[in-house]
């Protein structure tokens, strides 16, 4: 989730509806200047305990940012705590329960976006060998109670968990028990976000399965192969789901506004502070009527702000944000942006990808949507057949346009490759969350822990 700096009190205050236009327009680049911005988020744990850990203890989240400095990171802080650290490879954060997070730098290839990943990893890896951490990359902590998660001083966070009960009976599994991995890319026109939104929606639910890898809650199987997917499924209706008014005629960014503009609001940010506005409609605020700041209006960064605040299957803000996929180890971090890379910034790959999913009805896009989470590439697919079927095919595609964009490393070797770990999934048969199962099931022999030896 996003990090303040700046309250942005001095920012231009909205006065109509083109400055809430603007931020998707802005977006706009020719394809030249198309970048890849990758996300990825892991649970963290004491070594020796397998336990959490909490902000201020020793060797804790906080430590654990504060040691990033020696490769050249440096704080931000929120009331006086470290909160994130930033640098060249973009931001490292922290989500409600410590899940560490790396926004990574918008970057030109898939081969420098795993070379980011890789180094981030190392880094933290460091720290944690000497402070006696780990990490893991999974969608959802499998043997945690909420209870036992810690919550990070970040005001949002704070105002988001008093607000999550009322909306949703998962939204605080949402916070604080889950992880993902995300991608961020461009887009050219307006007509070219609508195409990369529609496909990207539709086809969320195939790397929902690819990527499924959440089969454990509080140490036992919980019926679901992506259990983080379905946690969205009962988070918050206002701000979740699969947006069927982007498959509409005249879906544009105005349309995008208008939903935006009915997303109820979580907070305000002032004097470094966050103001509780869970609920309150931004429509009010823009009439100076927002009854926690009655007669002030809101400014470009508040809306910004807000545009954060919307969490379905994709979202745009100046980028597109691909939100399917569950956290995993490095080569499923690599292979995230590598799938939509080869489908979305091709447009040859592109239009294919959206003749594989046009004709399907807002129905059966939801049917697939809610059958994955406990299915994954089992799940029935429109017009017969299964989801592994559908992947075979728009793997291929996006095979394709990653061979068509010729991005070649010193090797001479192009972007192909970052695909092959979802190749030997579709291959086998089994999605992560399967092969955790089996190893549940086996040599594991029903002990959860054993889930650690499987660290970064």
């Amino acid at each position: 989730m996003s990090t303040r700096e700046t309250s942005g009190a001095e920012d231009p205050v909205i006065e109509n509806r083109d400055q809430l236009v603007a931020p998707m327009q802005r977006g706009e680049k020719p394809k030249s200047k198309w970048r890849i911005g990758t996300e990825h988020e892991k649970l963290v744990y004491c070594c020796t305990e397998h336990r959490a850990l909490s902000y201020d203890e020793p060797g804790g989240i906080r430590d654990i940012l504060l040691s990033l400095r020696e490769y050249g990171w440096e704080p931000i802080e929120e009331n006086g705590k470290v909160i994130a650290m930033k640098g060249e490879d973009g931001t490292v954060s922290l989500e409600p329960a410590g899940q560490l997070e790396l926004s990574g730098a918008p970057l030109e290839n898939l081969h420098d976006t795993c070379a980011e990943t890789g180094r981030h990893l190392a880094q933290v890896k460091e720290v944690g060998e000497r402070l006696g951490v780990g990490f893991i990359g999974l969608g959802m902590w499998p043997d945690k109670t909420r209870e036992e998660l810690p919550v990070m001083p970040k005001g949002r966070y704070e105002i988001m968990m008093r607000h999550m009960p009322r909306v949703g009976s998962l939204g605080l599994d949402m916070m604080l028990r889950t992880c993902t991995i995300q991608v961020n890319l461009d887009y050219s026109t307006e007509a070219d976000m609508v195409q990369k939104f529609r496909t990207g929606l539709a086809l969320q639910p195939l790397a929902t399965a690819l990527f499924a890898n959440s089969p454990f809650t509080e140490g036992q199987p919980n019926g679901y192969l992506s259990y983080r997917s379905h946690i969205w499924s009962d988070t918050d209706p206002h701000r979740t789901g699969m947006l069927p008014f982007v498959f509409e005629d005249g879906f544009g960014y105005d349309r995008w506004v208008d939903y935006m503009l009915d997303v109820p609001m979580y907070f305000v940010f002032r004097d470094g502070k966050y103001i509780d506005a869970a609920g309150l409609s931004f429509r009010d605020f823009l009439d100076g009527k927002l009854e926690v700041l009655p007669g002030e209006k809101p400014t470009e960064s508040d809306w910004w702000d807000h545009l954060s605040t919307a969490f379905p299957e994709v979202r745009l803000k100046s980028f597109l944000e691909m939100r399917g996929a569950d956290g995993g180890p490095w080569n499923r971090i690599c292979a995230l942006p590598a799938f939509w890379v080869g489908l979305l910034y091709e447009q040859g790959a592109l239009d294919a990808a959206w003749d594989v999913v046009k004709h399907w009805t807002m129905e059966e896009r939801e049917e697939l949507r809610n059958a994955v989470p406990k299915l994954a590439l089992d799940a029935p697919i429109p017009g017969g057949g299964k989801l592994i079927d559908l992947a075979r095919e728009v793997l291929a595609i996006s095979r394709a346009g990653l061979a068509a964009r010729g991005r070649l490393n010193t090797s001479g070797d192009n972007e192909t490759g970052f695909l092959e770990t979802l190749d030997e999934i579709v291959a086998g048969g089994k999605v992560p969350a399967q092969v955790l199962l089996d190893r549940y099931h086996g040599d594991w022999g029903g002990d959860i822990s054993r889930i650690y030896e499987h660290s970064f």
